[in-house]
């Protein structure tokens, strides 16, 4: 097929048996002569990711992914494309090592990253009246997660003990990933580590640390492609830890700077 509709799952209520070759719920299976009979062959592998999608290639073509992240930025239900390093730089798309997820695991890689987009229905409550688009069996109202919008990203988290400050507010960013390296420090304990996404030491929000722990905050943009879309991501940084906020295209993420 040309244009399009190449990159279209086939229709489960209209396709037969021999091309019926992708599940019931988000994912696909996409290309590809499609005789169950044969082993898979399919150009696309998509797998829902709820409010974002892995796409996998069996064709490792740069010329391919560039066609497909052109093809997915036209679409209005996607918010920010994330592609493999190793197709080079694709306009419209910014790396996964921008996300920090290329590493050293021996599983597949994405090719491309898809988010979706977000919006939401009171612009006075941005965050509390989001929406977000899902690839997901769930219902509307069921929750979902996996988007790149603030509502989703930004969370609260508490402590308590002798070992933590009282009333303290901490305008540093932290994450869930900081949790067990922060408890193991309090109790003495040595966790291995394996790679360097390990979390840090929350030391500002334990009794007698520092008032406050400096951080940065910035904006990844891409280059834009031929419709003039850019992926933009926007992050907080202590020391060499990272944390990322948002995504997506301008006008499609919630929150995202720059709307």
């Amino acid at each position: 097929m040309d244009g399009s509709e190449q990159y279209r799952p086939v229709d489960p209520t209209t396709a037969t048996a021999e091309k019926l070759q992708r599940p019931t719920f988000g994912c696909g299976l996409i290309g590809g002569t499609g005789a169950i009979s044969s082993p898979c062959d399919a150009k696309l592998i998509v797998a829902a990711n709820g409010g974002s999608d892995l796409i996998y290639l069996n064709d490792r073509d740069p010329a391919l992914v560039k066609d497909l992240v052109n093809f997915l930025s036209g679409q209005d239900y996607v918010s920010g494309i994330f592609s493999d390093p190793a197709f080079g730089e694709i306009e419209g798309a910014l790396s996964s090592s921008d996300l920090n997820l290329k590493g050293s695991s021996v599983l597949p890689i994405p090719a491309i990253i898809v988010n979706f987009r977000s919006f939401s229905l009171d612009v006075a409550n941005l965050l509390q009246s989001a929406v977000t688009i899902c690839d997901t069996g769930l219902q509307e109202g069921q929750g979902m997660h996996g988007c790149f919008s603030r509502a989703d990203t930004l969370n609260s988290m508490a402590a308590i003990g002798p070992d933590f400050k009282k009333t303290y507010i901490d305008a540093a960013p932290v994450s869930n990933a900081d949790v067990p390296v922060t408890l193991a420090h309090v109790l003495n304990l040595e966790l291995p580590k394996k790679g360097s996404l390990t979390g840090r030491v929350v030391d500002e929000a334990l009794a007698g640390g520092p008032d406050k722990t400096a951080f940065e905050s910035g904006i990844k943009e891409s280059k834009a492609n031929e419709a003039g879309i850019k992926t933009r991501l926007s992050y907080q940084k202590v020391g060499e830890t990272w944390y990322f906020d948002t995504a997506g295209f301008a006008g499609r993420t919630v929150a995202l700077p720059g709307n």
